[in-house]
């Protein structure tokens, strides 16, 4: 993304052009990051995780 303005510029395209250029190349990803929001009805989705700390015992408040 930093480097976009240089290479617009060396290419010797209007200024005014720059902001859509950066919109176009990043719709497909918005879209289907909305298209994500609608299918999954406003759950929030995390990545699997898997823990690679050795499992605890559980020690009760008043025992600690």
């Amino acid at each position: 993304d930093f480097y976009s303005g240089f290479v617009y510029d060396m290419l010797k395209l209007p200024h005014e052009l720059y902001t859509p250029l950066f919109a176009i190349a990043r719709i497909a990803g918005w879209s289907a990051h909305r298209i994500e929001e609608l299918l999954n009805a406003g759950k929030i989705i995390r990545p699997a995780y898997m823990s690679v700390q050795p499992q605890r015992e559980y020690i009760d408040i008043k025992d600690r």
